[in-house]
């Protein structure tokens, strides 16, 4: 074998290692998310709970990494049935074995961090689930380096398990992939989402600065151009709706009541869809239906707060 097809195998080893990292991990974090979507939990923590962010990258390695993966592995076994690869070549004895080595690290990791979930409370039929994700998609892994390593006769004889385990490599991938894409919505929508989580940012600075206006001076601002003006307070963009680039409406409906009303894209996710937690922000939740929406918010007054002393 000559140095430049040894650096050519070397080079296809590593980049099934590389591809096959993200390709298992990726298609794991799929099938996780579609386990927490479909198995709700009245208790999770952020690890638990279904995240469609996690799924949206899941997708999105498995789309680049999958046809990578077997590209290369393709190739690999091309060279050997040719014979330009020899069976007992120290670059397929060793490189094989290092791969298995990272496998190992990585599964013993994320055999971990699921048993870790479930002392943690989450449900036990979630945890199987799981861990039986973890196990199918180690055991194919090793099943397939494990046996092909040990091939004797490998040049001019096509490999039945081999062929067997791309096929199936490639369903498996396609039904993960189809099955996590039904929960994903279409790149314009996921545009609409963030550009909602924009103005609610927004909404919530706003408000943030109405309560420090509020602290200061005793009394609820006139407008919202009186926060811009004022030092320190917030500034013209931070009013304004991303979208429409439209100041929010503001109005003053008692001493420490107001109210702002904007508009919205899309109806806000719940938590089981994967949206934020209502209790991220301090003055109230921000869930909304699509279209023109209004939030009452009362400020906060520890003027009459008396401080306990230490004792």
């Amino acid at each position: 074998m000559s140095q430049n097809n040894s650096a050519k195998f070397t080079f296809l080893y590593l980049l099934s290692l590389v591809a096959l990292g993200f390709f298992a991990i990726a298609g794991g974090m799929a099938l996780f998310q579609v386990i927490n979507k479909n198995i709700a939990d009245i208790v999770e923590n952020y690890g638990m709970r279904y995240d469609i962010s996690a799924l949206r990258f899941a997708l999105s390695a498995m789309l680049v990494a999958a046809p990578i993966y077997l590209i290369s592995v393709w190739q690999i076994n091309k060279n050997l049935l040719s014979g330009k690869l020899q069976a007992d070549s120290g670059i397929r004895k060793w490189l094989t074995y290092f791969i298995l080595l990272v496998v190992s690290f990585v599964m013993l990791g994320w055999a971990i961090a699921v048993i870790n979930n479930f002392f943690n409370g989450e449900l036990t039929l979630k945890f199987i689930l799981k861990a039986l994700t973890v196990l199918a998609i180690s055991g194919a892994i090793f099943s397939y380096y494990l046996i092909d390593i040990r091939r004797e006769q490998v040049s001019g004889t096509k490999n039945v398990f081999a062929r067997s385990y791309l096929y199936g490599t490639i369903i498996v991938a396609l039904a993960i992939f189809i099955a996590g894409i039904f929960f994903v919505e279409s790149p314009a929508q996921a545009r609409q989402l963030r550009i909602d989580q924009e103005t609610i940012n927004r909404l919530n600075t706003t408000e943030n600065a109405i309560q420090s206006y509020f602290a200061q001076s005793g009394i609820l601002p006139e407008n919202l151009d009186v926060l811009s003006q004022e030092v320190g307070f917030t500034t013209k963009l931070d009013a304004q709706n991303p979208s429409t680039k439209q100041n929010f409406d503001y109005k003053i409906l008692e001493k420490k009541k107001y109210q702002l009303c904007t508009d919205f894209l899309r109806a806000s996710l719940s938590e089981a869809e994967g949206g934020y937690p209502s209790y991220t922000y301090p003055y109230g939740n921000y869930e909304h239906e699509a279209g023109r929406q209004c939030f009452e918010r009362t400020v906060l007054d520890d003027s009459g707060v008396k401080a306990i002393p230490v004792r």
